[in-house]
């Protein structure tokens, strides 16, 4: 912006021709000055929140549904899965896909942190292509923890959001370091995933929607085998956990809710139950997926209580009635704690939730001796 600026204030003076001309140039000039600093704001925006991670992901011209296939069954014990896909669930079996090797490198942004890794998945299940981002514990490479298998959180963004929100903009690796080595906080493996899979304009819910995306398997399947293929991760649905904010943690409440044979706990935050509070959610639009996919609906619908623990908070009108709501609706073993928090919508505050929740998600899948 300081450059148009001096270039504006440079030419101003030596512009030439008719009045008119000379009028439109200056014009001209001033319309430039003005889309420079819109543009740098927003880059200064985008920068300190990571709501897009390219300029494919702001311009929507990215390509991350290479397909949408029937997807085979789910393991069984996943209740409502069916209902909050759409329906979709396939013929075949459930055999285990190969075990795939993956190729991982930094992340490659100022912002987030150099023990990072980033490697570009293809979702054998799900049809979807997509970037991984993974952290590993300190305990990971000590040797004493040489024969451990970890826990893992998997963290969901935001709509629009980047898959180096949590690690850029919340700090979670940062802040939640020293308490692992501290002994207050379990050694989990954290994972974000791509979510943005439809374009900026297009919130693919977490959801399988038949003929669009297979967004739910990519989180639930073919991410989470990744993990196991590629990492000392523990298979076991106790020891691991799902988290999100504001779009992502509708994302997190419903996936754990709906997919308890793969997730002890969920975490939402600021973030709510009818998938059509986000005016741009594919779930929200059809009426079927909307009820399907209401974390409320989803509790009411199972055939037994789902075995999982979810801390909700939220602000007044921003997710804390949501929370009661589906804490009301909850029967054991499903457990709900639902907190009241202060403040805005904002990185900000769920920033400074991190160690909290951490220690909470700790409670329910403490590490292991």
């Amino acid at each position: 912006m300081p450059i148009s600026i001096a270039v504006a204030l440079l030419l101003w003076g030596k512009v030439r021709g008719p009045r008119p001309v000379q009028i439109l140039s200056r014009l001209a000039m001033i319309v430039f000055c003005q889309v420079t600093a819109v543009l740098m704001v927003f880059i200064m925006v985008n920068n300190a929140n990571l709501i897009y991670g390219s300029w494919d992901d702001l311009l929507g011209t990215g390509k991350h549904v290479r397909a949408v296939p029937s997807v085979p069954p789910a393991d069984p014990g996943a209740g409502g899965t069916a209902a909050a896909s759409g329906g979709q669930g396939g013929s075949g079996d459930a055999k285990q896909p190969p075990k795939v090797a993956q190729q991982f490198r930094g992340v490659d942004d100022p912002k987030v942190p150099n023990d990072v890794q980033k490697t570009d998945l293809k979702g054998q299940l799900s049809g979807v292509d997509g970037e991984v981002l993974v952290w590993l514990p300190p305990q990971y490479h000590d040797p004493a923890f040489k024969d451990k298998k970890f826990p893992v959180v998997e963290l969901i963004p935001g709509f629009p959001g980047s898959s180096s929100t949590w690690y850029g903009t919340l700090k979670v690796s940062e802040q939640l370091k020293p308490l692992m080595q501290q002994g207050k906080v379990a050694p989990f493996i954290l994972v974000s995933p791509r979510t943005l899979l439809l374009g900026n304009s297009t919130d693919a819910g977490c959801t399988d929607v038949p003929g669009k995306v297979n967004a739910d398997t990519w989180l639930t399947r073919d991410v989470p085998q990744m993990v196991l293929d590629n990492f000392r991760a523990d298979a076991s649905p106790d020891r691991w956990a799902v988290a999100g904010y504001s779009a992502g943690a509708h994302c997190a409440t419903k996936l754990s809710l709906a997919h308890p044979n793969r997730y002890r706990a969920g975490v939402s935050l600021s973030g709510y139950n009818d998938p059509a509070t986000e005016k741009d959610s594919l779930v929200g639009k059809d009426p079927k997926l909307r009820e399907a996919n209401n974390p409320v609906n989803i509790v009411k619908t199972a055939a037994q209580p789902p075995k999982v623990a979810l801390y909700i908070s939220g602000n007044k009108g921003d997710g804390y009635e949501d929370g009661q709501a589906i804490a009301a609706a909850a029967k054991a073993p499903t457990t709900v704690q639902v907190q009241e928090t202060t403040g805005p919508h904002s990185s900000d505050v769920w920033k400074n939730m991190v160690p909290g929740v951490f220690e909470w998600i700790t409670s329910v899948i403490p590490a292991q001796p």
